[in-house]
């Protein structure tokens, strides 16, 4: 079920690009970055991809496209504005500026909007909201981005992924309880420290060598097979330390975290919940597992979203050419 609205909204999503980004540095000059600093695929940008440490602010340029009808002539609201908000949930900056319309009657806004270096120690998630005033109340929501940008003021490289910290341990010499009792897998993920750990159990016969291996033929793509099937547990692990750790509003609606847990959520929701928005995904999926039933249904989701992301298909389709390749082969 589509969140509700008491009034008439677009029923797309607002499309949103960056088209350029410039550091601006303590001696008053400015770096342009390369196109490799923002990748749209990946809908993210690194602000460490040119090596300095000591910048002040980045400029980012941003192009949004707003769906067909918003200007229509009947639409049933008046005062359209869109606006570009930055949201850093580590440091509870948030930062809004207007886009402009770049012709008078067209479906295209842009503009830029200043990240503060000193405002933000990790990452931030940039959107596009689209208002306007509607039967006399302003600044309604109209439309907005279903899927933010990460703005990564560290990296050096834009990837809009999930931070892991892996560690390699003898599960049956090691320290923690959690890892001894656990000794007879080759991994296992911890979502209860502030960034998920991967433990990698070096008991585990021949683990590590076909981790660290980085060969040609078919070593390479069972190594991929098995980094896989990890990425999936991975990604199960940590949806579901997420979604078992919401906070609750005081009617019962659910709030999305700002940390690992909110990007995790944002990330899978919409494969796991399709066809809504991610706020109404989230409210789905609480109820179902705080509810008498549906949860157990809704596992074959969780799992098929978390295989997406492993990009489990590619890696077993090319184990399986390999090994096919390698039959031919000792055949002939």
């Amino acid at each position: 079920m589509r969140k509700f609205y008491p009034y008439k909204r677009l029923s797309r999503p607002i499309a949103l690009r960056v088209t350029s980004v410039v550091l601006n540095l303590p001696d008053g000059t400015r770096d342009p970055l390369e196109t490799s600093a923002y990748s749209t695929q990946q809908q993210a940008v690194a602000l460490g991809i040119a090596g300095h440490t000591d910048w002040v602010s980045a400029t980012i340029g941003l192009s949004a496209t707003l769906p067909p009808g918003a200007n229509a002539s009947d639409a049933a609201w008046s005062d359209l504005r869109v606006l570009a908000v930055l949201t850093d949930g580590e440091t509870n900056v948030r930062t809004s500026v207007d886009l402009a319309r770049d012709t008078e009657d067209g479906l295209d806004w842009s503009g830029s909007l200043t990240v503060l270096r000193d405002d933000h120690a990790g990452r931030a998630s940039l959107a596009v909201h689209a208002v306007g005033t509607v039967e006399g109340v302003p600044g309604r929501s109209i439309a907005e981005t279903d899927r933010s940008w990460t703005v990564d003021t560290v990296s050096d490289e834009p990837i809009d992924g999930l931070r892991l910290d892996v560690q390699r341990a003898s599960f049956t010499k090691s320290a923690r309880e959690m890892l001894r009792a656990c000794s007879d897998v080759p991994w296992v993920v911890d979502v209860s420290a502030r960034v998920p750990t991967v433990f990698v159990n070096t008991d585990v016969e021949g683990v590590m060598g076909l981790l660290d291996s980085n060969g040609s033929g078919v070593d390479s793509k069972v190594r991929d097979l098995l980094v896989s099937q990890m990425a999936t547990d991975v990604w199960t692990a940590v949806f579901h330390g997420a979604i078992g750790d919401l906070e609750v509003e005081p009617g019962g609606g659910p709030v999305f975290p700002t940390d690992w847990q909110g990007e995790v959520l944002r990330e899978m929701l919409p494969d796991v919940v399709p066809g809504v928005h991610v706020e109404e995904a989230l409210r789905q999926v609480h109820r179902r597992r705080t509810g008498e039933s549906g949860w157990g249904e809704l596992q074959t989701r969780i799992h098929y979203a978390a295989a997406r992301r492993a990009d489990a298909t590619r890696a077993l389709a090319y184990a399986v050419r390999s090994l096919e390749q390698v039959n031919r082969e000792s055949e002939t």
